[in-house]
């Protein structure tokens, strides 16, 4: 994303899609955040997009790398890249995407994504942040009623993040 963006996405960790690219969300949940983005009324172009994590954590099943959650020692090590990141883009607004995303940001390891969403946060370092879903939670919820809340709510809080940034 652009150098100095206002508004900061932070995700998991990259997927198998993600990692064989070597950009962030690219693969399905990247396409369900474009529509998500889009509805919202953000420009995915003026939006920094990474990643907590930066390495693909997978289990190799047959032909497929399956994703693995990162742990927290994974996450702890990967910190200082988020970080170099923020002090660089210096955005207005960070939105985590998921709990992991999360727990990287506020350095607090006990999330509940339900309790923390849609507020605003400050992270460590005066920086203004807000929780989210990630895309591929919803691309794991088994029905099409679950699903469709919780684009809703991903589209919610992106409309949020967007005004806020912008303010």
């Amino acid at each position: 994303g652009p150098a100095h963006a206002k508004l900061m996405l932070v995700g998991e960790q990259p997927g198998d899609q993600e990692d064989l690219a070597g950009r962030p969300f690219v693969g399905p949940a990247g396409r369900l955040l474009d529509r998500a983005l889009a509805e919202a009324g953000v420009d995915r172009g003026t939006v920094y997009l990474t990643n907590a994590v930066k390495h693909f954590k997978n289990e190799p099943r047959g032909k497929k790398r399956l994703h693995k959650r990162p742990n927290r020692y994974e996450t702890e090590v990967c910190k200082v890249w988020i970080d170099k990141e923020i002090s660089l883009v210096r955005p207005v607004l960070i939105l985590a995407l998921g709990v992991t995303a999360a727990q990287s940001l506020t350095g607090r390891w006990s999330i509940v994504l339900s309790r923390e969403r849609g507020r605003v946060l400050e992270l460590p370092g005066g920086h203004r942040g807000m929780v989210t879903i990630h895309p591929s939670a919803l691309l794991r919820m088994p029905d099409k009623a679950a699903r469709r809340a919780g684009f809703a709510t991903l589209v919610a809080d992106l409309k949020a993040a967007g005004r806020l940034a912008e303010a």
